[in-house]
């Protein structure tokens, strides 16, 4: 379809006047002026406008309308509005929320995102096992450096301080890393790389959008160092308990 083709709209069953017990469409052609693309299958492929005037006559509602659409500023307080237009216009009327609408979708995404959330847990989770392993067996190479140190007066604290320290370092570089890449890649495919849906009579649009929730990254970015910390606990515990007698007798 393009600009200056003409669609023919076929509206409800009328009886037929040449042929008895017969019903015809009520017909009218519109000559298409542009074509619209809001980046959603479901609207862009079965949604045309009309004028007003014209949608009234064939439906034959004499100056008044099915439905009207209200477009809020923060998507967030649709329920709100709609409780004020409820609390407006009684309960003869229908108000729903874009929530409502698509209440399927959204419970599929909100689940997705679930899975998503365990998947990177455990994938932080096997990060913090190879931190605790590496420092172990920093540890166990260190043994003679940890043992001359507290033959130097080194008190535990400040030996499990080095070792708590390394960790939450490695901790820091892996999370600063890790945003920055994801903020990149982010950044490409919203700008130049647009990835296409493939079920897109399910899905409300047609490329995979791009949003990025700096509550989330700020959460990640603190569960990531909370769990490094925790990480380094043990050996660094193991390291302060050193004997400097123990580490030192093969040296």
């Amino acid at each position: 379809m393009a600009k200056g083709d003409v669609v023919v709209l076929f509206s409800k069953l009328v009886p037929d006047p040449v042929r008895a017990g017969g019903y015809i469409p009520i017909t009218r052609s519109f000559v298409v002026v542009d074509i619209y693309q809001s980046g959603m299958y479901t609207y862009d492929s079965a949604l045309a406008f009309i004028p007003l005037k014209i949608a009234q006559e064939i439906y034959e509602l004499d100056g008044m309308v099915s439905r009207v659409e209200v477009r809020v500023e923060d998507p967030g307080k649709a329920d709100e509005v709609r409780m004020r237009i409820l609390s407006k216009l009684g309960f003869e009327f229908l108000p729903r929320t874009w929530m409502e609408l698509h209440g399927n979708l959204f419970s599929a995404m909100a689940l997705e995102r679930k899975v998503t959330f365990i998947v990177e847990a455990l994938i932080v989770l096997v990060a913090a096992f190879n931190i605790t392993s590496m420092l172990i067996m920093l540890v166990m190479e260190k043994v003679k450096d940890i043992g001359i140190l507290k033959a130097m007066g080194a008190k535990n604290r400040s030996i499990a301080r080095i070792f708590t320290l390394q960790g939450v370092v490695i901790g820091i570089c892996g999370a600063a890393l890790g945003t920055g890449l994801g903020l990149g890649l982010c950044e490409v495919l919203q700008r130049w790389v647009h990835i296409p849906v493939p079920y897109t009579d399910v899905y409300p649009f047609s490329t995979l959008p791009i949003v990025v929730d700096w509550t989330v990254v700020g959460l990640i970015n603190l569960a990531v160092l909370i769990i490094c910390w925790l990480a380094t606990l043990y050996p660094a515990k193991q390291a302060s308990k050193l004997s400097p007698a123990e580490a030192l007798r093969y040296e």
